[in-house]
């Protein structure tokens, strides 16, 4: 099979390290499965972002703990939104949705501060200006929010214009956080609404424009998301019914591919150890009152708090906590 993957870089993720991650869908299923391997991560503070001015736009805003005011909101359908954030931050009230958005931002600024990595997903060379002129706010929006579609210009972004961005984005980073260490990938999603044609010219100037950053900086790098999809999976099978996002199988090829190239190989060992006891915890018994399943919460009870133990930043009180359900021995 083609692989993609050169030696690992150095240095590589490890057990504590803080990682940030932003951008679009794909960016979720490696922090979601980082999450259950109980890295230290925070995932997607403006909810999910798929172009670089989005991207860029957010992350220097943490940089600068901007907290947003009720001028930066807008209402439409019963709902309050934020033109930079996702709808996951949207709230009937203006007050909760305003509190949502400044509650991570704080967040993301002290994260970032002491981050030792940030993962950036690109999806799109695509951006939206808002056109209409009766709303206050006038300029690219991350989100559209189902607003009428004739509200909005579409541009597809010059590599001049990612470029530019990212690089004054990245300067701004590494000021604010000197020891922060950068990957970088692009969406395997499939942009089909943007047409097949204007989907490969949106991925290629992302992908242009990354190696360039990549060859500009010492502490960026390229993880091949997109290629391990496109150029070695290379098959339909491997993509939901929608045939734009990767299915589960893919998106696990990937997962494991990332943790070989980037995770440190002892961090690599505790993370399967990890992965033992959160399939254990998802396990449905038929019968949860056998002797048998009790000494199976009994038995993972003690491998977690073996490692809890050992790993003091492990997070793992919730384990701890389903498994104690036995009752069986008091530790």
């Amino acid at each position: 099979m083609l692989d993609l993957l050169m030696a690992p870089p150095k240095p590589s993720i490890k057990y504590p390290d803080k990682i940030l991650l932003t951008g679009s869908c794909f960016t979720e299923h490696i922090g979601n499965s980082l999450a259950t391997l109980k890295f230290d991560i925070l995932q997607n503070p403006n909810g999910i972002l798929f172009d670089p001015r989005s991207v860029a736009f957010s992350l220097v805003s943490y940089t600068q703990n901007k907290q947003y005011t009720p001028d930066d909101l807008f209402h439409l359908n019963e709902r309050w939104h934020s033109w930079q954030h996702h709808s996951v931050f949207s709230h009937i009230t203006q007050q909760e949705c305003l509190q949502k958005i400044n509650d991570s931002q704080t967040s993301a600024h002290e994260f970032l501060k002491q981050a030792d990595w940030l993962l950036i997903t690109l999806g799109s060379s695509f951006s939206y200006h808002l056109r209409k002129p009766d709303l206050l706010y006038q300029g690219e929006v991350a989100n559209c929010h189902r607003a009428p579609a004739q509200w909005f210009n579409k541009h597809l972004m010059t590599i001049e214009e990612i470029d530019v961005l990212l690089d004054n984005c990245l300067y701004q980073l590494f000021r604010f956080n000197p020891s922060l260490k950068i990957i970088f990938t692009v969406s395997p999603v499939r942009h089909i609404r943007d047409g097949v044609i204007e989907n490969n010219r949106s991925k290629a100037r992302l992908i242009e424009v990354v190696h360039h950053l990549v060859n500009k900086f010492d502490r960026i790098y390229y993880f091949p998301a997109y290629e391990l999809v496109i150029d070695v999976l290379r098959d339909y099978r491997f993509y939901d019914m929608d045939m734009v996002h990767p299915n589960y199988q893919s998106t696990q090829f990937v997962l494991e591919k990332f943790m070989q190239y980037f995770i440190a190989e002892e961090s690599q060992k505790l993370a399967d150890e990890i992965q033992k006891i959160a399939t254990a915890r998802k396990h449905k018994p038929f019968e949860s009152e056998t002797e048998a399943h009790k000494k199976f919460l009994q038995t993972h009870y003690d491998k977690a708090w073996v490692l809890q133990k050992k790993y003091p930043f492990l997070r793992l009180e919730d384990e701890l906590q389903y498994f104690s359900s036995a009752t069986i021995a008091e530790q």
